[in-house]
């Protein structure tokens, strides 16, 4: 009976018990590539704090154009805090 039996699980493995796992460890791979409810809220959220952001960003543009028009031409030149002529300067004392 044992001699029956030995090829007769084999046979149950080779073909049930392997395309089984197979297929399920498939069908988990594309559960989890997909985005949860969670994620997705989540991406909602940081779309509409962006979206935000950017309307704050032109209000501030609106600003500055309305106070001064010549402003993205002053603030290209220079870095954050110094005026054009401070940067010429500092960059001749570099080349001393």
């Amino acid at each position: 009976m044992d001699a029956a039996l030995v090829p007769l699980v084999a046979l149950i493995v080779i073909f049930i018990g392997m395309p089984w796992l197979f297929l399920h460890y498939r069908m988990k791979s594309k559960q989890n590539r997909s985005l949860s409810i969670e994620d997705e809220r989540m991406l909602d959220d940081l779309h509409q704090a962006a979206m935000r952001l950017e309307d704050r960003l032109q209000t501030i543009e609106r600003i500055m154009s309305a106070d001064d028009p010549n402003w993205r031409q002053i603030s290209a030149g220079s870095p954050v805090g110094e005026r054009p002529d401070e940067t010429r300067t500092a960059e001749i004392r570099r080349m001393k």
